[in-house]
């Protein structure tokens, strides 16, 4: 059986050795256990900062163990999905990745098409697949700015309504 990241201190106090020197590492434990258990409500703000600073008193095992005894907490990585999107909502979409390695991309075509002397034709000038290859990477880049900034706006729209409630009044009982 494996052994879980809460499971050494009371193992180690179940053999006796709840005497060890506890290190930094298992005060951050036991601190980041505090932590759930005041997001899931199991505990007050007075009880919180009381038992963290047991926990930065502890010096051994024996005195850690108690402080979070009492506590039943699902690990926070467990629930981190639940926590970043409530009622199974979408993804917010970023559309700044995408315009940056678009940025990127064209800016390394262009780069590509006006840097290197191009064998030039008889009448002075380059291949026709370079022109092809500016013009279409253009082309492109515009259609991935265009839907970033709509996917932005889109996204603006959301925080912003979202957040304020209706300005509309509420009709009343005698309204039509």
């Amino acid at each position: 059986m494996v052994a879980g990241p809460g499971d050494e201190m009371t193992a180690a106090e179940g053999r006796g050795r709840g005497e060890f020197r506890a290190s930094h590492a298992d005060r951050e434990q036991v601190i980041g256990t505090l932590k759930a258990a005041f997001v899931q409500g199991m505990l007050s703000k007075d009880e919180f900062d009381q038992r963290v600073a047991q926990a930065f008193g502890s010096r051994t095992y024996a005195e850690l163990t108690p402080i979070t005894a009492d506590l039943h907490v699902e690990p926070a990585a467990a629930r981190s999905s639940e926590l970043a999107r409530p009622g199974g909502a979408q993804p917010v979409l970023r559309p700044g990745v995408a315009m940056a390695a678009a940025t990127a991309f064209c800016g390394s075509v262009w780069a590509f098409t006006f840097l290197p002397p191009w064998p030039l034709n008889s009448e002075g000038e380059p291949p026709r697949a370079i022109l092809l290859l500016f013009f279409l990477t253009n082309l492109v880049y515009l259609g991935v700015v265009i839907t970033a900034m709509v996917q932005g706006l889109i996204n603006w729209c959301d925080k912003h309504f979202e957040e304020r409630p209706s300005q509309r009044p509420v009709p009343g009982p005698d309204a039509r």
